[in-house]
């Protein structure tokens, strides 16, 4: 499963993108608004800090936590998660005391853990996509990348597999239903012929990685997978959740 797969020691280093706290799960935008202003202020030490400052209850700091926005001043998820509990600003007597307690050292999370709790709380990650991880997993069932499949002929027989992105049967198709498929090199468009869809309803409309045997077919620009057979690859994704835009 994607959880058990371990981390990847040998990745190189990534230009930065940051991402609006608006994505993050359980966020608020008054709280988002709060740590926005005190960060113009200044930065922040600590979590305890910014707790503090950004006046952030468990809730607030849990949802930064489980997004990894907290990596600058902790380090990573386990760590952030642990100390966002001891965090929470008193309100009491206790309110302008520190506590003079060493924090415990909690393991860093695989990189797969990782990019499940990235998808959990924001809908997507910055690491590798998951299917990178699956990778040899899935070439050895050779299900082969969408680059590969891309510089295929016309009418070649072929494999993908991937996360569904996009389920769409426009009333004008007759029945045709059109997936959407994307791996860590990019998406396939698949076609599923009405007769297909019912033998493999389950698949077509339950599946979060789905596997495609089929045809391929290109004209010029246009290329797509002609499915043949339908493949529920989600167990290998374990509590990996993902989100599909479905007839929309």
């Amino acid at each position: 499963k994607l959880e058990d797969v371990p981390i990847d020691s040998n990745t190189g280093q990534q230009p930065t993108v940051r991402l609006g706290m608006s994505l993050l799960r359980g966020m608020s935008q008054a709280a988002a608004q709060r740590i926005s202003h005190a960060r113009q202020e200044a930065s922040f030490s600590d979590i305890s800090d910014l707790a503090r400052r950004a006046q952030l209850n468990r809730g607030d700091l849990e949802a930064l936590a489980d997004g990894n926005a907290l990596a600058a001043l902790v380090g990573n998820r386990h760590q952030a998660l642990w100390q966002a509990v001891a965090a929470i600003p008193d309100k009491d007597l206790l309110h302008p005391t520190t506590l003079a307690e060493s924090p415990a050292q909690l393991s860093t999370p695989s990189e797969a853990r990782d990019i499940l709790r990235d998808y959990h709380s924001t809908g997507l990650t910055l690491q590798r996509h998951p299917t990178a991880l699956l990778r040899p997993r899935l070439l050895k069932q050779r299900f082969l990348p969408s680059d590969v499949l891309h510089t295929f002929q016309n009418k070649q027989f072929a494999r993908g597999c991937g996360l569904v992105t996009v389920r769409q049967r426009p009333g004008t198709a007759k029945g045709v239903l059109f997936i959407t498929i994307e791996d860590e090199t990019g998406p396939v468009n698949v076609i599923v012929w009405p007769g297909l869809v019912e033998q493999f309803r389950r698949e077509v409309f339950h599946a979060r990685l789905l596997g495609v045997y089929g045809i391929w077919q290109t004209d010029g620009k246009v290329q797509h997978l002609v499915a043949k057979r339908l493949v529920d690859m989600s167990h290998l994704l374990g509590e990996f959740e993902t989100l599909s835009r479905d007839f929309c």
